[in-house]
This record gives C-alpha cells, sequence and structure tokens, in this order.
C-alpha cells in the first residue's frame, strides 16, 4: 500500500491478476493447450473482480478450506472476515480434465471474456449446505438458491490470470480498485464514504448521501452493473438518474460516479459484508450499510444486513460502516427525516415503494418531487416505462 493511502486493501496487498504485457504470448500459448469452459454471467464478473482486486485477497477461486470456512462463519481458512463463498462450479469431464491438465480456459458465452485457471484443487460441494451458508435459506423461491440449485456441484479451485474482457459498460466509469485509490489520493480525500445501489436514485437515497458526505471528503458513488434479475431497471437508465443528481444537487469536487461490475447475488447480510470489503480495496473508509442491503423479497429480517457486522470485532474488517434506516419525507418536517429525527405520526410521511413507481411510470405519471428530482423523474419516465410494462 502507498504509504500516502488511508486505508490498506483486505489483507493488506492489492491483488491485480491482468496478464502482463510482455507475458501474453507465453500465456496465450498454453491457453491454447487447454480445455475450456464457459462461464455464466456470475462467473464472468467474479473473474473480473478478481482480477481487477475488488476481491482482494482472492487471487482466484476459492478452494475447498476457503469454501467450507466462509459458508460456516464467514471468513477464510486463515480468519480473515469474508461475506460468500466465490466459487467455480463445473461439470463431472470438465473437473477432471482440470485436474489432469492442471489448468483450464475459461471464457464467457461471447468469447471474450478469457481467463487462464491453474487447477490447484478439484472438490464437491454438498448444495444445502451452499445455499444456507450463503443465503440462510433453502427456499427455490430465492433467486440466488434457485441459480445454485441449477449447479454442478464440482468445483474448482485456483488462481486465474485474466487474458481478454469485453468492452465495459459506461467505460468512463469503469474504474478499477487501484485507480480509484490513485484519484482519491490526487483529490486529497483521507475519508472516502462508498455507496452502492441497484435502483433508481431517490430522496431517501440522496438524504442518505448528504449525511453521508458530511462527516467524510468525498463520496463515492457505486452502482452495481453486473448480472442482476430482470425487475431491476436496466442499468443504462440508472446510470443517467444518478449523472442527473450528481450534476444538479451535488459539488463535483466531493463525488465520484463509479460503476461496480459484480453481479448481484441477493445474500443480504453475508452480501453486505461483502460490499463493505470491496469497497475498503477501492479505497474507502467509510461504507453506507441500509436496512435491507442485497435483500431480496422478505427473506431477511430489516436490519439484518447491519447486524453482521455485529460477529466481527472492532477493527477487523477494517472500514468504517454506517448503518443508516430508511429516510422519508416528512410534511409536518416539511423535508426528509428517518425514524431517528421525526416526531411525528406515520400519516404524515411520505413512501413510495418501487412496485408504486412502476405503475405510476406505466400510468405515464410523473413521480411526485417528495420522492425524487425532476430531473431524475423525467428519466424514469422517458426510458424507465417500457421497463416497468
Amino acid at each position: 500500500m502507498d504509504a500516502t493511502e488511508p486505508i490498506a486493501p483486505h489483507g493488506g496487498r492489492l491483488v491485480s491478476r491482468v496478464a502482463a504485457a510482455d507475458d501474453r504470448a507465453r500465456l496465450e500459448a498454453r491457453a491454447a493447450r487447454l480445455p475450456q469452459v464457459i462461464v455464466d454471467d456470475v462467473g464472468a464478473a467474479d473473474v473480473t473482480c478478481i482480477a481487477t482486486g475488488a476481491y482482494s485477497p482472492l487471487e482466484g477461486f476459492m478452494g475447498r478450506a476457503d469454501a467450507a470456512r466462509v459458508l460456516g462463519e464467514a471468513r477464510l481458512a486463515d480468519g480473515l472476515p469474508w461475506g460468500v463463498p466465490i466459487t467455480l462450479a463445473v461439470d463431472r469431464d470438465a473437473a477432471r480434465q482440470g485436474g489432469r491438465t492442471g489448468g483450464l480456459l475459461l471464457r464467457d458465452a461471447g468469447g471474450q471474456l478469457r481467463a487462464l485457471l491453474e487447477v490447484r484443487e478439484v472438490y464437491t460441494l454438498e448444495p444445502a449446505l451452499e445455499q444456507e451458508g450463503t443465503f440462510g435459506t433453502r427456499d427455490g423461491a430465492h433467486p440466488g438458491v434457485a441459480r445454485l440449485a441449477g449447479l454442478p456441484r464440482w468445483r474448482v479451485g485456483g488462481p486465474i490470470t485474466l487474458l481478454s474482457s469485453p468492452a465495459p459498460a459506461f467505460p468512463e466509469s469503469r474504474l478499477d480498485p487501484a485507480t480509484t485509490r490513485r484519484i482519491f489520493r490526487e483529490r486529497g480525500w483521507r475519508d472516502v464514504v462508498g455507496f452502492q445501489t441497484r435502483n433508481p436514485v431517490h430522496r431517501a437515497h440522496e438524504h442518505l448521501l448528504r449525511c453521508a458526505l458530511e462527516i467524510a471528503d468525498g463520496l463515492f458513488l457505486q452502482p452495481l452493473v453486473g448480472p442482476a434479475l430482470d425487475t431491476d431497471v436496466e442499468a443504462s437508465t440508472r446510470m443517467a438518474c444518478y449523472r442527473a443528481l450528481l450534476a444538479g444537487y451535488f459539488p463535483p469536487e466531493r463525488t465520484l460516479l463509479g460503476v461496480y461490475p459484480g453481479a448481484m447475488r441477493y445474500a443480504g447480510p453475508r452480501e453486505a459484508l461483502l460490499h463493505a470489503i470491496v469497497r475498503k480495496n477501492y479505497g474507502c473508509t467509510r461504507f453506507v450499510v441500509g436496512r435491507d442491503h442485497a435483500g431480496v423479497g422478505r427473506h431477511y429480517p430489516p436490519l439484518a444486513a447491519q447486524r453482521i457486522f455485529d460477529r466481527f470485532e472492532p477493527g477487523e474488517i477494517g472500514i468504517d460502516v454506517l448503518r443508516f434506516q430508511d429516510a422519508f419525507h416528512c410534511r409536518r418536517c416539511q423535508g426528509m427525516a428517518s425514524l431517528k429525527t421525526c416526531p411525528h405520526p406515520e400519516a404524515d410521511r411520505v413512501h413510495l415503494s418501487g412496485t408504486e413507481l412502476r405503475a405510476m411510470l406505466q400510468r405515464g405519471e410523473i413521480p411526485p418531487e417528495t420522492f425524487t428530482r425532476p430531473e431524475v423523474a423525467r428519466i424514469l419516465l422517458r426510458r424507465g416505462r417500457a421497463h416497468a410494462g
């Protein structure tokens, strides 16, 4: 770590597993001799996060010891806190071939993402154990449980080297951890709040961002643009909303917009822990965790995503978690408030759910200013109406 940086990466070193230019010819020659495995969207996103250091200290897909302890204790085999297992599922033939050759060439369905996996371990995971340990449930209605249920039991673990990747979405905002750390240094930000959302930004988000920015040097807004549910508002609409909000209502010298290429697992508390660690790797010193971070449906109790951090000793995770409750517009307060700051009854509070928002967009109605800024509302109406339908 640079001595001028206020926070070290998780595990003390920022990982880079992108092939060096002077080693590419040798690696390509090796790749040509290896059996190939096509990874799904989640696997491709994991390759990117490992290679760029977002998942530091991981250098590849986990072996049995790491995966088992993460599932049981939310720690890597060496005791370092970690949220969810980052494993690669393959069929039996691929597992055998990888074990025999010592390597696999990973690629996405389009053949644009290509990475070498040095196979150090071949093992199996019990589906029920992985489902319960990751998501806290075996309910097939949970999208993460459903995905795991459709995967083979075989896993291959070992370091990866990224050979090539597709042109990124939102290239102007695709900032890897080494880049964000450099930008924070150049701007003189020693206290940086990270904020992630997969939803269109609304006034409650804005309220949380302002509260966080009051106590920090800078704000790193990093929406997730990796694989997510079809019911989530598509990424280009969300990005347009974030840009409009930052341009109109926040000082540009104190904000930075990036994108997080990781996949959405909907693992609730476990994913909140992972997201905090990832933001630490990007150089943030604080991370906002809401009452239902990474939740889906009614699978997690309110505030469970915040309470998971109580399982660790102060300083173990290494990033300050800001725990916020839901905000709302209070008619009597004449502004945004929360349960901690507003004494007025529920009748005075204006909440608008995602379901109500989609219904309004379908009807061609502009969401009220108590829910979102007019600039954001117009984007949602223009670009989100078709999605809502």
